[in-house]
Formats: C-alpha cells, structure tokens, sequence
C-alpha cells in the first residue's frame, strides 16, 4: 500500500521532495516494504497524532523551502496523477486545495438516544480527501500556531487552515481515491492489487529431459504405471523415465537444480525406489513457495511398448502425484521413426513441461 502510494507522487514530475512520517518502531517495516522507492524519501519519526505528525513532516522541508505542499495520507494508495494535475493546477500562493466528492446521500442527525432528530441538508457540503495542498509557509505557520496554542483536535489540514485564516479552494476529488480505514476496505483493495499485477502474473515454464536404456526384465515403469514388457529399464531408482522428466521440469521452475542434485544416483539409498517420490519432493518445494501447478505435459518417446493402453492409468497416477485435475494432465506418446537409440528399441526417451503459477508478479 505505502509503495503505491509513494509511486505517485514519484512519478508526478512537479514533484521534488516527498516526506515519509513513520511510527519510531516501523522503519523496518517500512523499509521492507518499500524497498528501493521508499529509501529515495525523506524519512522521519512522527508524533503521537496525525496532525503533530503532520507538523514534524513540514518542518522537514524547512531547508528545501518548496513553494507549495501536498499533504496526504498513506492509507489512500489509489491517488491517481489526473487527479494531483487538477491539484496543482489550482494552487496559489494564498489559497489551499482541498479535492472532496460533493455529498450524494441523504444526512439524518441522531440524538444520544438513536433516534433521528433532523434531516440535514447535503447542499455545499462535501467529503474530504488528501492530497490537500497549500501554499508552504502559510500552512506551515498554521500547524505552528496550533502548536503553541495546544490546539491538537483538527481532523484534517485544511481545518487548521480554515482556523488559521488560509483560503481553501474544492476541486473535485476521485471516488477511486478511497482511505482505507476498515477490514473491508483492505479486502477491496487487495483484490484490486491482484487484478493490477495480474497483468503480468509470475507463470514459469520448466522442460526435462531423461533417457533410459533397456536391460533384461519383464516390465517398465512408465509415469508411475507398470507396464508388462520383455525388458526393463535401467538406471536410477526405478527408471521411470517419464517422472524423471517431470521431477527436473517441476524443479526448473524455482531454479532449484535437478533430479541427481536432491536424490544422487551414487546413493544406494535410491536403488529400486519408486520414482513417486521424487515427483512428490518436487511439488512440495513448489507449493512450499506459494506455487499452484496449472498444468504437466509428458511426451514418451520409444518404439515399444504401447503407451496407448496405459494412458488413463498414467494420467490418475500423475494426477494424484500432483494434486491437480486429470484435465492439467497430458501424456502423449511417439516412435522415433526407427532412427537412433529409440528407433532401434534399445531405450526409451521423455520429454516434460510444467506450467506453474507463483505469487506475486514478474519483476520489471
């Protein structure tokens, strides 16, 4: 939310300084989530209300001597430049800015008891939003008068201009810049959040590859299925050439190395092992990352034996592997045309893709 905010104000050309008021103990916080963006303003510890957090943040400017400031709250993160130009463009040297929306609902005034009193009429009334702008040393002055005074119960600055005697001029505000004050307010924002970065949502693709040859046996184990054959495959765990592929696809995903760098093939402990469990480490790191597999796809390359036969039964045992619908599944089967290793039956090949969807959004 603070990195939205502050975003806007940076990309706002007329701007040259923005002040960060924080809590003493939430640099840290601060910090981490602004990052780079919040580190370019001018931080400083606030006060214990808003409007003497207010009056430490204009005195910080003091030595850059700005002609006009704008005044916002944190909280409203979706402040948009259309807006600050109509802003700016009513600022003055002897006259603030207030952006409000002009009242819409019908005002009723309730005695202690609940009940309504009267109707008030919304006629030249309106909401206040921020950025309230001002001229600098006016406004400035204002908050010092008030503090000598011990004047601490104004709602927001254009009050203290008003008590001050500093014109306030209403420009139209945006309904879209919303201070967001309750639970609910935090649940629409972070949806709208979702849908911005959903333009470029962090999807990674992983490829594998894996190649095994045949030895004497009577079956193969293929994407967790055995298949009655007049060879086995040889290698490492149970060869299963097709989860082999799609345990190094998963793990290219978060960058995290290969099948031999976390089930080394030098390790006796792996002989014979069912092939399933390599799979299921990988989906653990994926989830364990925030990660939701959208969909694996599996090509067998080999002369025999028929994959056709066996495909609904691959495709349940990948399905529960992954914990994704048999419909993310795909696994497809070719020849090698009698052509190389594969044509000549003395192997069998697989080729895997996952598609994984992780938190967050992909870096600029």
């Amino acid at each position: 939310m603070l990195t939205h905010t502050l975003r806007a104000f940076f990309d706002c050309p007329h701007i040259a300084h923005v002040v960060s008021v924080i809590h003493p103990e939430d640099r840290h916080l601060y910090d981490e989530a602004t990052g780079e963006l919040g580190a370019k303003a001018i931080v400083i510890t606030g006060g214990p209300t808003r409007q003497e957090s207010t009056r430490l943040g204009l005195l910080a400017l003091i030595e850059h001597q700005p002609d006009f400031v704008m005044i916002h709250d944190g909280v409203r993160p979706f402040i948009a430049q259309e807006l600050l130009q109509r802003i700016i463009h009513a600022l003055h040297p002897a006259i603030g800015v207030l952006p409000a929306l002009a009242v819409s609902d019908t005002l009723k005034q309730a005695g202690p008891d609940a009940h309504v009193k009267a109707t008030v009429s919304r006629a030249g009334l309106y909401a206040a939003q921020t950025p309230q702008a001002f001229p600098f040393a006016p406004i400035l002055d204002a908050h010092e008068s008030a503090y000598r005074v011990g004047r601490s119960d104004f709602t927001d600055d254009a009050a203290i201009a008003e008590w001050h005697g500093l014109a306030v001029r209403v420009v139209e505000g945006s309904a879209d810049n919303t201070k967001l004050t309750w639970a609910k307010d935090i649940e629409m924002a972070d949806k709208r959040f979702a849908q911005e970065r959903g333009i470029f949502p962090d999807v990674r693709t992983g490829n594998g590859y894996d190649v095994h040859s045949f030895e004497p046996g009577d079956h193969v184990t293929l994407c967790g299925v055995e298949i009655p054959h007049t060879l086995k495959l040889s290698g490492h765990s149970d060869a299963d050439v097709g989860l082999h592929a799609l345990t190094d696809a998963l793990l290219a995903t978060r960058g995290a190395g290969d099948i031999g760098t976390h089930f080394p093939p030098s390790n006796p402990q792996w002989k014979g092992a069912p092939s399933r469990i390599f799979v299921e480490h990988a989906v653990k790191i994926v989830r364990e990352s925030g990660g939701r597999i959208a969909n694996a796809d599996i090509t067998l390359i080999c002369e025999a034996p028929k994959i056709g036969p066996h495909r609904e039964a691959m495709t349940a045992a990948l399905s529960d592997m992954l914990g994704i619908a048999p419909d993310r599944v795909s696994v497809k089967a070719t020849t090698n045309e009698k052509l190389g290793f594969v044509g000549r039956g003395e192997g069998i090949a697989a080729i895997a893709t996952a598609t994984v969807i992780y938190p967050g959004e992909v870096p600029e």
